[in-house]
């Protein structure tokens, strides 16, 4: 006989927010943890992280406005309210002291949000993105690099659209777990209708903040940067680190941009060191 498991609670909800219906879920006890999904997801893409955090924390993930199963946004989504939207769904569940992981895009809004709230998070993992921080703002020996590494991903990434290989996954992906990169494609086409490049174009306009902003947000910062990634330069993350004396940076050798998805246990264990070290005693 096999015995039932305890599963931790879980439900969901919506949040009314100005031109658009926010949905969320909420999952476990104990400490809140948010995530804030990049352009290819929504609240599913981090079932690995739930399944593994919701034992001990409060897991809170939401599609991002625009982004099913949150309500469609006319001319789409801005970037600039991404911290709001964040804000107003901290507030809505009283939730206090958060810890946030943003990936990618999530990267907009949780470091916005940690910089115009100070205080109020705990822990920042910024994964695969640098938010609203400029790369090409960083100092040598990274800045140098930014030329030719940017070259070499557009081919790479082209390379890969003609082979069907989702950029966001990854060659490595694709080729190791096909069942996954199959996965990150069916979530990715829940909003096959939304204008993605347009949104891309809005969210590279919205990186305008210098390298020490970072400083602004007053909490513990992890980066975690796959070093295959082809859509963030990994290397960005030394260089802003270097000029924000609470950073810290974790390289995950094996992975491309997505690498709590295709790295998720290595990634759930950096992470969890991250908040168990930052835990308040």
């Amino acid at each position: 006989m096999i015995n039932t498991p305890h599963l931790p609670p879980r439900r969901l909800g919506t949040l009314e927010r100005p031109g658009c219906r926010i949905h969320y879920e909420v999952t476990g006890s104990g400490a809140a943890i948010v995530f804030l999904h990049g352009l290819g997801g929504n609240q599913q893409s981090w079932f690995q992280q739930v399944a593994h955090f919701s034992r001990h924390f409060t897991c809170v993930t939401f599609a991002a406005r625009g982004f099913a199963p949150s309500s469609p946004v006319v001319g789409g989504p801005e970037p600039n309210d991404y911290a709001g939207d964040l804000a107003a769904l901290i507030e809505h569940l009283g939730l206090s002291h958060v810890a946030l992981v943003g990936q990618s895009m999530g990267g907009w809004g949780s470091l916005e949000y940690a910089i115009s709230h100070p205080g109020k998070v705990r822990a920042l993992v910024l994964a695969a993105t640098v938010g609203t921080i400029d790369p090409h703002k960083i100092v040598e020996p990274e800045r140098g690099r930014l030329a030719i590494w940017q070259t070499e991903s557009q081919a790479k990434a082209e390379k890969l659209m003609a082979a069907n290989v989702h950029v966001a996954a990854g060659a490595q992906m694709a080729a190791e777990q096909p069942s996954m990169h199959l996965l990150y494609r069916h979530i990715d086409d829940a909003n096959a209708t939304l204008d993605k490049q347009a949104l891309l174009a809005k969210l590279w306009a919205a990186r305008v903040r210098p390298p020490a902003d970072l400083n602004l947000a007053q909490c513990p910062v992890l980066f975690i940067s796959g070093d295959e990634d082809i859509v963030i330069p990994p290397f960005a993350a030394d260089a802003i680190a270097r000029v924000a004396p609470g950073a810290k940076v974790a390289h995950i050798v094996d992975a491309g941009h997505s690498a709590y998805f295709e790295r998720a246990e290595k990634f759930n264990a950096i992470v969890e060191q991250f908040l168990t070290a930052t835990r308040p005693v």
